[in-house]
């Protein structure tokens, strides 16, 4: 076969160009969690069977997590294996004997010193394969959970949107008595189980809304959620404070998808750190 002028060899889509190093992959999974001494763990056994379907009874695992400021459950699918905690402590129990009682003060100093430095408790993962791809994802994403989990129930999240916009302003407001008792009066069905994941509880009704003004002909209402607390310290700011980092991101979310920032006059919804480049506009 002749290849004429116009036959030109191009190399692959798929092929990788040369790099002298090679790929560096995440490895978040390898992570000890440190767990605070105000922190309680409910751990589930340890492994289990990978090759267990999700939807079968025994490879239902979850890890409690409690806290000062609430409890989440996360699953713990088949692949992972929980290592137990470690047993030091934050602070020593050793006591000074009758002998040392006459120490300098700086003495004492060290020896506080000495026991606060010790390492907490923390929780380590690993997975059954290492040479798969499903097991290392799944593997970095349960870590990331029961981080997010144990910092959620400790010191909690806060996110915090802004409105760009001339007449953009927020405020929180009760829900009125007639509208709680209509939705009191729905019916309201617990959706199914999703495979992996903890049992599904019906959420408490809202008490309060978020009323936003974003330059429509009516104002937006939003319910929030009993375990998300509002504020709007400015008409243009609103300050999101939760456990629970995703329900957090999905709230944010719904509130941004009402003025989404336009790139032109760069008026919207801003979450966070949440920046946009301003293109210049068409002129004919």
């Amino acid at each position: 076969m002749k290849f004429s002028s116009q036959h030109v060899l191009r190399p692959l889509r798929h092929t990788r160009s040369f790099h002298s190093t090679h790929m560096i992959s995440s490895h978040i999974g390898l992570k000890p969690i440190p767990i605070p001494p105000s922190v309680v763990l409910s751990l589930p056994p340890s492994s289990i069977s990978p090759t267990l379907p999700m939807t079968s009874p025994l490879a239902q695992r979850y890890i409690t997590v409690t806290g000062p400021l609430g409890k989440h459950v996360v699953p713990i699918l088949p692949p992972i294996i929980l290592s137990p905690l470690s047993q030091t402590s934050l602070f020593s129990s050793s006591s000074p004997s009758p002998s040392s009682t006459s120490t300098s003060s700086t003495d004492d100093a060290t020896q506080q010193k000495e026991s606060i430095e010790q390492p907490t408790p923390t929780l380590s993962l690993t997975i059954h394969n290492r040479d798969s791809k499903q097991h290392r994802s799944l593997w970095g994403l349960t870590r990331s959970l029961i981080h997010n989990a144990v910092q959620g129930v400790t010191i909690g999240y806060t996110l915090e949107l802004r409105l760009v916009g001339v007449g953009y302003r927020a405020s929180v407001e009760p829900i009125p008595p007639v509208f709680l008792a209509l939705q009191a009066q729905v019916p309201r069905i617990a959706r199914p189980n999703k495979p992996g994941s903890p049992p599904y509880v019906l959420p408490p009704l809202p008490e309060n809304r978020l009323n936003i003004k974003l330059g429509y002909a009516h104002p937006v209402l939003i319910d929030i959620p009993r375990d998300i607390e509002v504020e709007t310290p400015q008409p243009t700011k609103i300050i999101l404070r939760g456990t629970d980092k995703q329900k957090l991101g999905r709230f944010a979310a719904k509130i941004r998808r009402w003025r989404k920032p336009e790139p032109y006059r760069g008026k919207g919804i801003f979450v966070g750190d949440e920046t946009i480049k301003l293109k210049e506009i068409k002129k004919k």
